[in-house]
């Protein structure tokens, strides 16, 4: 027989016992869609971390923070590890680093006219900004020749506010509508003194000295990334170190205690390093943290919530394994069921000359179509589960169910489809077994 007549009598004899065929087809059905249903729950779960981590920053940024006193590991290599330009210098050796950025951080109270707003200030070069996906909504990056140019995140504007009109403190109230304020347009200050346009900061001291007021220009705002860029405004590294040395000398005047991080010998306050791709995050935060540096990366937090995400997949995908070990042994008994009705046909046909390896085929292509429909149509019936759960199910919770309860990829339903026609395959071999092994002349005699 040709494939064409194995097809074609595989689906006859299906629809001759029609009745039985359905019966272990929705077998298979129910089964391929609990499976499914219950892996995409935690497939979801794991975008939906995923999306979160992403938000908090790139999951491909590496964050090089200074040694602080108790954090340092037993038997790390801390000797020598400040932040400075030798440690950018070996940071751009690693294998799959593909940007280094030093930061000098600072906060500020950022004057436009009546209106003034905490601000954290960021130190960077300029060349840098680009290969850590910067990019700008209104006016411009940075240019190398920078001074007093800053550029805001997007969410900056709501920390502004009107000390005459407001007792919110530091911060100005975030709502829809962002304070008249235009950081690009306006005549901008920067100043140490926290509490400008508050309160007097020498309360009754006539000796206290002001905190210098430096005059800024912005020169753009950066687009919406939902990480910590929208939260804080940029400038040319050099120029805010200058700020910074102006404002520490004013800070000694005014006190004869030394200031705040006078003895931090440390260059720079963190150092960013981009990898090529997420895959070799890994690999290159653990170079770092030989080298002793304190480091971290957000990929970090997504591994522990995957690892616990893995745990509830293997468990809700053994609870679906189970209706598809029901639907298996459905299909087995269906087999054997149709050799015992169709023995007298199976001993004619061998009596014909059929070759009895086609008669194995011949089974085993009833057992597999049995296991794909089932599939497809499981397969269907968990997109239509899918769908209504990512419709209707977080509008009844709130919207606190995410971005989806629910994700089906590509990769799960062609997985479904062979899982389900292996499942029919192994099931139905048995019995197919079975037929081909017949005696043609006690086939004929039964009735």
């Amino acid at each position: 027989m040709n494939r064409i007549d194995l097809f074609r009598m595989s689906g006859q004899n299906l629809l001759r016992r029609k009745t039985r065929s359905i019966l272990t087809i929705v077998g298979v059905m129910i089964g391929t869609a609990s499976i499914v249903i219950m892996l995409s729950l935690g497939l979801a779960m794991d975008k939906q971390f995923q999306e979160q981590i992403s938000q908090m920053g790139s999951l491909n940024i590496i964050d090089v923070q200074p040694a602080y006193y108790g954090m340092e590991k037993p038997g790390a290599n801390t000797q020598n590890v400040l932040l400075n330009d030798q440690a950018v210098a070996q940071f751009e050796k690693i294998a799959g680093v593909k940007a280094v950025m030093p930061q000098k951080i600072s906060y500020y109270k950022v004057v436009a006219g009546k209106m003034v707003g905490n601000v954290g200030v960021i130190g960077v070069k300029p060349e840098n900004l680009e290969a850590f996906d910067f990019e700008i909504e209104e006016g411009r990056l940075l240019l190398d020749g920078d001074k007093e140019a800053i550029i805001f995140g997007s969410q900056i504007v709501y920390n502004f506010y009107n000390p005459r009109l407001s007792n919110s403190g530091y911060y100005g109230p975030m709502g829809d509508t962002p304070p008249q304020v235009d950081l690009i347009s306006d005549k901008l200050l920067l100043t140490a003194n926290m509490s400008y346009g508050e309160r007097i900061p020498g309360g009754t001291d006539p000796d206290y000295k002001e905190p210098k007021l430096h005059e800024i220009k912005g020169v753009g705002i950066l687009k919406q990334s939902n990480n910590e860029q929208d939260y804080n405004a940029y400038m040319n590294i050099a120029y805010l170190e200058k700020i910074i040395a102006e404002d520490r000398k004013n800070e000694r005047a005014n006190s004869s205690e030394r200031p705040i991080n006078e003895n931090n010998q440390n260059q720079y306050d963190s150092i960013k390093v981009k990898c090529e791709n997420i895959e070799v995050v890994a690999a290159v935060l653990q170079k770092i943290k030989d080298l002793g540096y304190t480091a971290y990366s957000l990929t970090d937090i997504l591994e522990s919530m995957k690892k616990t995400s893995r745990t509830i997949q293997a468990v809700l995908g053994g609870i679906g394994a189970v209706s598809l070990l029901v639907a298996a042994i459905g299909i087995t008994n269906t087999m054997i069921m149709s050799i015992y009705e169709r023995t007298k046909e199976i001993g004619i046909i061998k009596v014909l000359g059929a070759d009895i390896a086609d008669i194995k085929k011949l089974f085993l292509l009833e057992a597999a179509l049995i296991g794909l429909i089932g599939g497809v149509i499981g397969l269907l019936l968990s997109y239509l589960v899918s769908w209504i759960l990512n419709n209707f199910v977080p509008g009844m919770m709130g919207g606190m169910a995410g971005t989806g309860i629910s994700y089906i990829p590509p990769a799960l339903a062609i997985g479904a489809l062979l899982f389900s026609t292996m499942v029919g395959i192994i099931a139905g071999y048995s019995p197919a077994h079975r037929a081909m092994n017949l005696s043609a002349l006690d086939a004929i005699r039964s009735e």
